[in-house]
């Protein structure tokens, strides 16, 4: 059974931020930092990517909501919402989920860097994911 299944279930204690009727916001137990927050639909799906729309559109909008708040009650200089879609993207839990991790400044707990892999044919890039 999935971890996160029985959390939603209530049959593993969770820090619930946020509960309805589609979706679930708890604390992340890890914390990679202060607020650290995980929303995910209370429907089992593997990833953002296999979802229908409308359960991608509720966890988002959740993410979002909460994400602002956090950011005012936690004095936050920012939020990364992310969503990790497989295992080689970073996701260890085979369950949609968005984090929502607040950022305080450049010397907390998480990087996200993006570097450039070298030019590329955007013609070709573009026909390969458009195909």
């Amino acid at each position: 059974m999935c971890i996160f299944c029985d959390i939603i279930d209530h049959k593993i204690p969770s820090s619930i931020v946020y509960e309805d009727d589609d979706v679930l916001a708890i604390l992340d137990i890890s914390q990679v930092t202060y607020g650290h927050t995980l929303v995910m639909p209370k429907k089992h799906v593997s990833s953002a990517l296999e979802a229908d729309p409308s359960t991608v559109a509720k966890v988002f909008t959740c993410a979002a909501q909460l994400g602002a708040k956090i950011k005012k009650n936690t004095g936050a200089a920012g939020v990364n919402l992310l969503a990790n879609c497989g295992e080689a993207a970073g996701q260890s839990v085979d369950h949609m989920h968005c984090h929502i991790i607040p950022r305080f400044n450049e010397s907390d707990a998480i990087r996200i860097e993006f570097h450039p892999e070298g030019e590329k044919d955007l013609n070709e890039v573009l026909q390969t994911v458009t195909a």
